[in-house]
């Protein structure tokens, strides 16, 4: 069996970080491992407290996931702080790792800053060279690319900076009130649109986690960028038209939607 490993903060509400990344490396047929980075107090309406993990500690996950149940593919999601930052890139370069999907959580939908400048920079200069592929919404991706991003020449301009910069592909979330669901991929000097349905759906909880996480269990199974995604927008489109409504916010999707009926035939018997 293929293995994926998240490298990501908690959510205690289980709609997004390494709760989603868990459920959705799972549903997407690969074994799930994690290494946590923060533990957060959250619901569906904000975050509470944060408490972050040790820079030691996170190398102890890490060190023991590497040495026994090596992943064929690495998502990143939230890092807070650059001391994490390091141990992560100082573990991915001495253990080879493979398949690097880095979703680079930095601003939150809010457009709230999460990462400190110097975070940013030391993101930027030790982690994000080392990624296969990196996943910035559009708020990220004006930061990562130092420009603003007001159309969809803007976004394909975007991604092949970022793409440039750091030598990997990139592909460019389409939303935040531009380009609906479409999304830019960026690669190896060419580019292409993955256009996506637009669902109206208000519990969007753990979107990007989602994708990324589906991208990387995808890259795991062998599959080449492009089908990766493909595949990965698809069972994140199925999640949100499964309607999940839970709590009070922006709820979470329902990650398993394909087991759901198969489930209430077995209770039936």
């Amino acid at each position: 069996m293929r293995v994926g490993l998240t490298i990501a903060g908690s959510d205690s509400s289980g709609g997004a970080g390494i709760q989603a990344d868990i459920k959705t490396m799972t549903l997407n047929g690969v074994y799930a491992e994690s290494a946590i980075t923060a533990l957060t107090a959250q619901n569906t309406r904000g975050v509470k407290s944060v408490m972050e993990s040790s820079k030691e500690f996170l190398k102890d996950q890490l060190d023991m996931i590497f040495d026994d149940i090596y992943p064929d593919a690495v998502k990143i999601g939230m890092v807070s702080n650059s001391d994490l930052i390091l141990v992560i890139a100082n573990e991915l370069k001495e253990r080879k790792a493979k398949n690097i999907v880095v979703d680079p959580v930095m601003v939150a939908t809010s457009g709230a800053k999460l990462l400190k400048d110097d975070a940013i920079e030391t993101l930027k200069k030790e982690l994000l060279p080392l990624a296969d592929l990196l996943t910035p919404n559009i708020p990220e991706a004006e930061i990562l690319a130092e420009m603003k991003i007001k159309s969809v020449d803007d976004m394909k301009k975007a991604a092949e900076i970022i793409s440039n910069k750091f030598k990997c592909a990139t592909l460019l979330k389409g939303g935040h009130a531009l380009n609906d669901a479409n999304d830019y991929l960026f690669e190896n000097g060419n580019g292409i649109w993955f256009k996506g349905e637009r669902i109206e759906n208000p519990n969007t909880h753990g979107t990007g986690c989602t994708l990324s996480s589906a991208i990387a269990a995808n890259l795991a199974k062998g599959y080449d960028m492009e089908k990766s995604i493909k595949m990965a927008k698809d069972f994140l489109s199925k999640a949100l038209l499964d309607m999940l409504d839970l709590g009070k916010g922006s709820g979470p999707m329902n990650h398993a939607f394909d087991i759901k009926d198969s489930y209430k035939k077995l209770c039936e018997k």
